[in-house]
C-alpha cells in the first residue's frame, strides 16, 4: 500500500492511501480511474497524462517504505513542483474537514482498510520508548507545558497522590507529610549510615580476652541498630522539612521541585514547623537513649548545617555545595561511631575519643567518600536544570562557571581510588573491595571525564547523573560484602576452630611467678658453687 500525500489529492488534507491492488482494478477499468482522477485533478490542476505517468505499478513497487518526511524516493518530490503547498509533517499536520464520501469512495476505503497491513509491513516500525517520548511530547505542547528534563522525584510522587484524595481523607494528609521527608533523600542518608555501622570491625583484643569488656550480644546490637536507623530517619525527616519550609517561594520557579507539598498549599508553614520540631525532638532523643551522646550531636549538627546555613547559602555562594557535602559525610560518621560506642572499652568513651581517636579513621575515610560522590553527582544533576537554578536565583556552579563545575566534578570523582584504597589500608575491607571499587569509580571517572570534555553537552550530564546513583551503592554493598574477618567467621563456623598451640598464651599468676623466681634464683647459685669448686 502507498500513502500519498494530502498534497497530492487536496492541499491541506489527511492523507490517502493507494495499494498496487487497486492500481491493478484501475488499470483493467479505465473508467473506475478516470473517475478516480477527474475528482482529484478539479482541486489540483494535475494534467490526466501526467497523472498517467505517475501511477505506474512498477514506480509504486520500487517506492513502498516512506521516512519520515515523506515517501522514499522521488515521489513527493516529482508532486512538489505540481503543487504549491508544501506536504507537512504527519506529526504536526492539522486535521481538516472531509468531505461527504460517495459510494465509489466508500468502496475505495473499503479497499484500502483491507491492505493496510502491506504499509505496516513494509513501513519502518516506530520503536515503543520513541513512541512514548513523541506522545508525551505532543501531550506537553497542548498543554502548554515542556517535558521535564530529569523525572519526578518521590516527593513531587507522593505530593500528586495526595491531591488526587479527597480533602478530608486520611490519606491524602499521611502522603503530605510524608512528602516533607523526600523519601529516597532519607532512604540514601540510611544506607550510608548503617553500612558504616555494619562495617566496623570488631576488635581482636575483645575477642581474646573474656575478661575485658564483653562484645555486644545480638540482642542488644540489633537493638542498637533500630535505635540507630529509626532516629537518623526522623532526623532526616526533620532537616528536609525545615529545607522546604524555608523556600517555597523559590521552589515554585524550579520543574523539580514545584510540586513539593508546601508549594501546592497540601500543608500550612505552621504544620510543617510542627512537624519539623516533633521529628528532630524525638529523633534526637532516640539517638542519645539507644547509641550514644555524640551520635545525637553529629545528628544535631546535620540538621543545623542543612537547615540554617547550606538552604539560605545557596542563594549567596557556590560554597554552598561544599556545605552540601559535609552535610553528606556526617551519616557514615554517626553509623561508625554508634558501633564503637557499642565495643568502646574504659576511658574510651568520650566524644574525643569517638572522633579522634585511631579506630575512627574508618568512619572518617566513609565519610570521605560520599563527600568526594556529592560534586559527580549533583554537579551532573545540575547541569541538566542550571537554568532554572538561575532563574530561581540559586548560586550554583553549573551556571555561574561551568568549566569549573565539571573539573571539580572530574577532581571529586579521581579522589575515589586513593579513599577506596584506604578503606583496604586501615583493615576494614579485604582485598576483594579493591577489585569492585576500581571497577565502579573507573566507571565514575570515564564519564566525569566525558562530563569534562564535553562540557555537559552529548549526554554526559546524564550519563555521569546515572553512574553515580550506582556507583555509591555498589561501593557501600561491596564494603559490607568484603568486610575484613567476615569470611574468615564464617569459615570457622563451618569447618569449626584451628587448634591452638598451647604455648602461644600462656598465663601465670602471681604465686607461681614466684616459685618460678625462686627455683631460677637457687638454680644459679648452685651452678655458681659447683663453678668455684671446679676452680
Amino acid at each position: 500500500m502507498i500513502p500519498l500525500r494530502s498534497a497530492i489529492l487536496r492541499p491541506g488534507s489527511q492523507e490517502a492511501f493507494l495499494c498496487s491492488k487497486c492500481l491493478g482494478t484501475s488499470r483493467t477499468q479505465p473508467s473506475s480511474l478516470r473517475r478516480f482522477w477527474s475528482s482529484s485533478n478539479r482541486r489540483t490542476g494535475i494534467a490526466e497524462n501526467q497523472a498517467s505517468l505517475l501511477l505506474q505499478k512498477t514506480y509504486f513497487s520500487g517506492n513502498r517504505l516512506y521516512d519520515n518526511t515523506g515517501l522514499k524516493g522521488g515521489f513527493i518530490s516529482s508532486f512538489a513542483s505540481l503543487s504549491s503547498d508544501q506536504p507537512a509533517h504527519p506529526y504536526t499536520s492539522q486535521p481538516t474537514n472531509k468531505p461527504p464520501q460517495t459510494s465509489a469512495t466508500s468502496a475505495d476505503s473499503t479497499e484500502t482498510s483491507r491492505s493496510e497491513p502491506i504499509a505496516t509491513k513494509n513501513a519502518p516500525e516506530e520503536l515503543p520508548h520513541r513512541r512514548r517520548r513523541r506522545l508525551r511530547e505532543e501531550a506537553g505542547r497542548e498543554n502548554g507545558q515542556a517535558e521535564p528534563v530529569i523525572p519526578l522525584d518521590a516527593s513531587a510522587q507522593l505530593s500528586n497522590f495526595s491531591s488526587s484524595q479527597p480533602t478530608t481523607s486520611l490519606k491524602r494528609k499521611l502522603a503530605a507529610y510524608f512528602a516533607l521527608t523526600k523519601p529516597r533523600l532519607s532512604f540514601l542518608i540510611l544506607l550510608t549510615t548503617t553500612s558504616a555501622y555494619g562495617m566496623y570491625p570488631i576488635s581482636s583484643l575483645l575477642a581474646l580476652d573474656p575478661a575485658m569488656t564483653p562484645l555486644p550480644t545480638l540482642s542488644t546490637s540489633t537493638l542498637t541498630f533500630i535505635y540507630l536507623t529509626t532516629g537518623t530517619f526522623l532526623s532526616c525527616c526533620s532537616a528536609n522539612t525545615l529545607n522546604m519550609m524555608f523556600e517555597p517561594k523559590y521552589d515554585a520557579l524550579m520543574s523539580r521541585t514545584r510540586n513539593r507539598p508546601l508549594v501546592r498549599g497540601l500543608v500550612s508553614r505552621r504544620g510543617a514547623l510542627l512537624f519539623a520540631i516533633a521529628t528532630a525532638a524525638t529523633g534526637l532523643s532516640l539517638l542519645y537513649v539507644g547509641t550514644n551522646p555524640t551520635v545525637a550531636g553529629l545528628s544535631a549538627a546535620n540538621i543545623f548545617l542543612y537547615a540554617f546555613v547550606y538552604t539560605p547559602l545557596k542563594r549567596i555562594h557556590v560554597v554552598n555545595t561544599w556545605v552540601g557535602a559535609v552535610v553528606g559525610l556526617i551519616p557514615p560518621l554517626m553509623g561508625w561511631v554508634a558501633a564503637q560506642g557499642q565495643t568502646a572499652t574504659t576511658g574510651h568513651d568520650t566524644w574525643r575519643d569517638m572522633l579522634f581517636s585511631e579506630e575512627s579513621i574508618g568512619g572518617w575515610l566513609l565519610g570521605a567518600i560520599l563527600f568526594a560522590w556529592q560534586f559527580p553527582h549533583f554537579n551532573a544533576l545540575s547541569h541538566l536544570i542550571r537554568d532554572e537554578y538561575k532563574a530561581a536565583g540559586y548560586r550554583m556552579l553549573c551556571w555561574v562557571n561551568p568549566a569549573q563545575n565539571a573539573r571539580v566534578a572530574l577532581r571529586y570523582s579521581i579522589l575515589m581510588f586513593p579513599i577506596s584504597i584506604g578503606l583496604w589500608w586501615v583493615n576494614v575491607v579485604g582485598h576483594g573491595f579493591l577489585v569492585g571499587s576500581t571497577v565502579a569509580n573507573g566507571w565514575l571517572v570515564r564519564e566525569a571525564y566525558g562530563f569534562w570534555k564535553h562540557q555537559g553537552a552529548q549526554g554526559t550530564a546524564r550519563g555521569l547523573f546515572w553512574a553515580s546513583i550506582w556507583q555509591l551503592p555498589i561501593l557501600l554493598v561491596g564494603g559490607l560484602v568484603t568486610k575484613k574477618g567476615l569470611w574468615d567467621g564464617v569459615w570457622r563456623n563451618i569447618f569449626g576452630q584451628p587448634e591452638e598451640d598451647e604455648d602461644e598464651y600462656v598465663y601465670y599468676d602471681e604465686e607461681e611467678e614466684s616459685v618460678l623466681k625462686a627455683e631460677k634464683q637457687a638454680h644459679s647459685t648452685s651452678s655458681r658453687a659447683g663453678t668455684l669448686s671446679t676452680t
